[in-house]
């Protein structure tokens, strides 16, 4: 599902995950799913890949495809910048 702002350029998606798993507490680092990736638009991924790097975070070794890189930030949660 996807929410797309009044101006038509801020969109909210949410997607289905069938391996869901609900979060363990206490928190146990080999029991824990990821609860949450953003995926940012950008005009230029060079650009974003920069400003990525100068505010420390770190390009995963695998990336999907060439319209996309994949990052995690300083804390380990990933994130995403797409162009298509």
């Amino acid at each position: 599902m996807t929410l797309h702002g009044p101006d038509g350029g801020t969109h909210l998606s949410f997607q289905l995950e069938p391996a869901y798993q609900p979060p363990t507490w206490p928190s146990a680092r080999t029991h824990q799913q990821m609860m949450l990736h953003l995926d940012f638009q950008v005009g230029d991924l060079d650009a974003a890949h920069a400003h990525a790097l100068a505010v420390g975070a770190t390009p995963t070794p695998w990336q999907p495809q060439v319209s996309v890189r994949v990052y995690t930030d300083p804390d380990g949660h990933p994130f995403c910048f797409f162009t298509d």
